[in-house]
């Protein structure tokens, strides 16, 4: 059996990897997030620029396209439990345009994600939730992830690789 590999087709189009065309609209994308969460976002291209497509690149992410139209994105970066020499990454950021959550885009990033954690050697992925964001804990759970004891919540799965 080969393992999927990216892009990775799904019903509304398609989950690829970002591009350095794609930084304006994904720093649109990071400033929408941060404003739904109270944060005052001073993201610049230029940072993104830097963190994404840099000489030491710092975060990896993500992209739902539809069309020529990006409407989604998952940010991850890396984490280790040394002791058991087990990468691992962190979705920090999972986004999704108002207009089209309910259709799989999220679900179909955090699949992507999982894709491209495997490649890099990674045996878990993680993500936290806002206390109160009852639906991402939700969303997370339907999708294997285990609820560790933490606050804020922390979820992790294991990946087959």
């Amino acid at each position: 059996m080969t393992k999927p590999l990216l892009p990775l087709p799904a019903s509304f189009g398609e989950i690829r990897r970002a591009r350095p065309a794609d930084t304006a609209r994904i720093c649109q994308m990071v400033r929408q997030l941060a404003t739904h969460h109270g944060d005052t976002p001073t993201l610049t291209r230029d940072d993104l620029a830097r963190d994404l497509f840099g000489e030491k690149p710092w975060v990896s992410i993500l992209v739902a396209e539809m069309g020529d139209k990006l409407i989604g994105y998952a940010a991850m970066c890396g984490l280790i439990k040394l002791q058991f020499g087990a990468r691992g990454m962190d979705v920090h950021h999972l986004f999704t345009e108002a207009e089209f959550r309910g259709r799989g885009v999220g679900q179909s990033l955090i699949e992507a994600c999982k894709i491209e954690a495997i490649a890099r050697s990674c045996r878990y992925l993680a993500v936290g939730t806002h206390p109160d964001n009852h639906e991402a804990q939700a969303f997370y759970t339907s999708l294997g992830f285990e609820r560790r004891d933490a606050h804020p919540p922390r979820f992790f799965t294991r990946l087959a690789t």
